[in-house]
């Protein structure tokens, strides 16, 4: 286009040199207007093709920023996760420090669904049921111990109760030798007055 430009420029500037000085003016023109009407012409089709290139670099420029804005994203997201993984690495879960069963202990008690070859081989799932195994067994002991806890608190309290019942039988049973006590005493009383005249009988008959 811009080759072609020049051409109708240099037509002009031709048309108007010493050359067609003496040209029907007429002629002149109409060969002017038609190169006129040519670079409008030109004209208009680069400003069309420079709007469109400008549309097609703005396009270009908006989907290269979005683009960019979204490798930001995923970039912030990366270190988000980076960090987070890492930090699950650093964390120290109670688990570490409870003595469970061991593996070998695990495959004799364990559920038969718990303990597959499948899950054997899966050190992820082991541990998950190994822990899931171990709070099931803690959790039957400590009912275990709650219920042994309970029979021993029957237990005190029968123990108590029949402590009571022996204390309340030994005070009737204190109760009535101190009454056979006061009876015996009362009858020797009564027994000693009756032998004494007999004894002075005797003497008196001597």
């Amino acid at each position: 286009m811009a080759s072609d430009g020049d051409q109708i420029i240099e037509n002009l500037r031709a048309l108007s040199g010493p050359a067609n000085a003496n040209s029907d003016v007429q002629s002149l023109l109409i060969r002017s207007s038609s190169l006129v009407s040519c670079l409008k012409s030109l004209n208009r089709a680069a400003n069309t093709t420079t709007k469109t290139k400008k549309d097609e670099t703005t396009a270009a420029r908006q989907e290269m920023d979005q683009s960019h804005l979204g490798l930001q994203n995923l970039l912030y997201e990366k270190r988000h996760l980076e960090r987070e993984i890492e930090k699950c690495r650093q964390f120290a879960s109670v688990y570490q420090d409870i003595p469970l069963y061991t593996l070998e202990e695990f495959q004799g008690l364990a559920p038969e669904e718990a303990r597959t070859s499948e899950v054997l081989e899966d050190d992820h799932q082991l541990m998950l049921n190994r822990l899931s195994f171990e709070l099931a067994e803690r959790q039957r002991l400590d009912l275990r111990r709650r219920e042994l806890l309970q029979a021993k608190e029957e237990l005190l309290k029968q123990s108590k109760a029949n402590t009571n019942t022996l204390d309340g039988v030994k005070g009737h049973i204190d109760a009535l030798v101190k009454t056979a006590s006061e009876i015996q005493k009362k009858v020797d009383e009564l027994i000693q007055p009756l032998s004494v005249p007999e004894n002075s009988t005797a003497m008196t008959i001597s």
